[in-house]
This record gives C-alpha cells, sequence and structure tokens, in this order.
C-alpha cells in the first residue's frame, strides 16, 4: 500500500488498478471513501480505461477486426508499476504490453497521479500514444464516497447541488449495460437532486455535457460534506449499487455503446484521439469538509 498525507488528509493507494483505497481526514476523523463491502460492491475508485461501460456484445472493430473486452476496460485489474512517490504526489504507470496487445491493439504508457494540496485530492490521468498510429481510447474515473458520512445522517438526508442551473436528461441503461436510444428529463432549471437509494434501482445517472464544473454533496444535518470539481469530462455517472451505503461520482471522457452501436472504434460515442507521441490529460479534484 502506498501512502501519502499532508496535515489535513491521508490518502492510500494500491498497486492493482492503482486504485485509492482510503481518503481519511486527519482534522475531521472521517473517512470519505467507500469502505468496499464486497455484499454490496467491492471495490473504491477504479479507473475506466480503455473503454467506459459497456461494448456491445462485449466487441468493437478496429481496422476489420473484432477485438473482445469486458466493462470499463482491463486497467483497473493491471498491477502498475509506483514510478514516482513525494510528499506531495504519487505516480503510477501501466504500459501496453503483449497482453493489452491482444484486445486492445494500441501502444501507451497510461499514467495516474495523486496529489494533495490541503484539503483537496487531484487525481489525474496521462495518456501517451508510443505507438506510430493514432491512438483511440475512453478515461474516466469512478470513485465511491460513504454515504452518510456521519453516523447521525442518513443516505436521504443528502443531496446534489450543481454550480449552474441544470436541464439535464437521464440516459437510461439497457438490462446488457447499454445506453439507450431515449432519454428522461431529470433535472429541469435546477441545481439541486436530493439523494434517494430508489434513483439507482435502475442502474447510474447517465448524463451528458452538464453545464457545471462543480458538483457537491450537501446536508442540511451536517457541515460535513464533498465538493467534486469535474474539469473536462463531458459525460458524468452518479451511481450507487441497490440500498448501498455510497455514492459514486465519475467523470468520464467516454461513454458505454448506444443499443444501435456499429460497434466500431472509430466512430464510438465519445471516443477519444492522440496522436503518437502526445500526452492526452485530464484531472478532476475533491474537497473534503
Amino acid at each position: 500500500m502506498f501512502i501519502l498525507e499532508n496535515e489535513f488528509l491521508k490518502i492510500e493507494a494500491d498497486l492493482r488498478g492503482a486504485e485509492l483505497q482510503r481518503i481519511f481526514h486527519k482534522v475531521h476523523q472521517l473517512d470519505y471513501l467507500w469502505n468496499a463491502d464486497p455484499a454490496f460492491w467491492g471495490k473504491h475508485s477504479p479507473v475506466l480505461f480503455p473503454i467506459i461501460g459497456t461494448l456491445k456484445d462485449n466487441t468493437y472493430y478496429y481496422q476489420g477486426r473484432p477485438y473482445k473486452m469486458g466493462r470499463h476496460g482491463f486497467a483497473r485489474d493491471k498491477d502498475f508499476i509506483p514510478e514516482k512517490q513525494s510528499a506531495t504526489e504519487l505516480i503510477f504507470l501501466l504500459r501496453s504490453d503483449a497482453e493489452t496487445k491482444k484486445i486492445y491493439p494500441f501502444d501507451f504508457e497510461f499514467r495516474i497521479r495523486y496529489t494533495l494540496d490541503g484539503d483537496e485530492l487531484s487525481t489525474e490521468y496521462l495518456v501517451k500514444n508510443t505507438g506510430s498510429a493514432l491512438m483511440l481510447f475512453s478515461v474516466g474515473g469512478h470513485p465511491a464516497f460513504r454515504l452518510p458520512l456521519t453516523a447521525d445522517t442518513r443516505f436521504s438526508d443528502y443531496y446534489l447541488r450543481f454550480d449552474e442551473k441544470e436541464n439535464l436528461s437521464r440516459w437510461l441503461i439497457s438490462p446488457e449495460g447499454l445506453i439507450q436510444t431515449q432519454a428522461i428529463p431529470l433535472l429541469n432549471d435546477t441545481d439541486r437532486l436530493n439523494l434517494l437509494k430508489p434513483l439507482f434501482y435502475q442502474d447510474a445517472l447517465v448524463f451528458k455535457y452538464p453545464a457545471s464544473a462543480e458538483i457537491s454533496v450537501l446536508s442540511s444535518k451536517t457541515s460535513h460534506g464533498i465538493n467534486f470539481q469535474m474539469g473536462e469530462f463531458p459525460f458524468l455517472g452518479i451511481w450507487s449499487f441497490k440500498d448501498a451505503d455510497f455514492l459514486c461520482i465519475e467523470p468520464w471522457c467516454g461513454i458505454a455503446d448506444s443499443v444501435d452501436s456499429n460497434q466500431q472504434l472509430q466512430s464510438k460515442e465519445g471516443i477519444e484521439k492522440v496522436n503518437p507521441g502526445d500526452v492526452f490529460s485530464r484531472q478532476w479534484r475533491v474537497r473534503l469538509f
């Protein structure tokens, strides 16, 4: 386990998936990250790369060839290399190899960089194309925050506050994990979404292109909460396992296949592209209070 801490926060990360295992606020004596109880969902904060969500028939096509890949890609199940550890940052590295090339035919270096700044944690994804062809990929986060945060509150005591008034529809997910062709209006000129566990009985809330750059988890019954800064991620997932005491805030560069997808990686919705030798970077930040 790798540890990074300052006077406010202590984080722990594992080599498997370079996954955060703990975010502990030393001043408030509170754990903010889900404990990965396997009775509900046995992960804390997996990284999603090189796809997000589910592929139609778990298959995509690139240059006429089919490739099989499971939900959310393979990075979360790979052992990263600890590339750097200092007083303020941790950097983990995953390189393409013979095994990854069987299901994803691109050469890459994928880094995850954790940085502490006061009571804020920054998570940065850096994707370098080390090959000679244009690289196609998706990348995103899946951090699960413990909710309720305090013993005297309940999940339903909390709400999401967006920093802009939103008009957002929820894109429904099929039983196969694919994005449906229809969306249901959910937020109508409002900056607030009350958190109720039945919201997630039909899988995640999936939003495309929210206006907000920041989302806060708040409650009138406690002064403790979370401020999540989205960065330049165009898609957003909000999810919890049925009746579990956590909330995932998921910033995505990419999205699951639609039910009518042609399965071509080049035309996949939300696919990102990086030229040979270039580095793609996206970052989300969370302030804990």
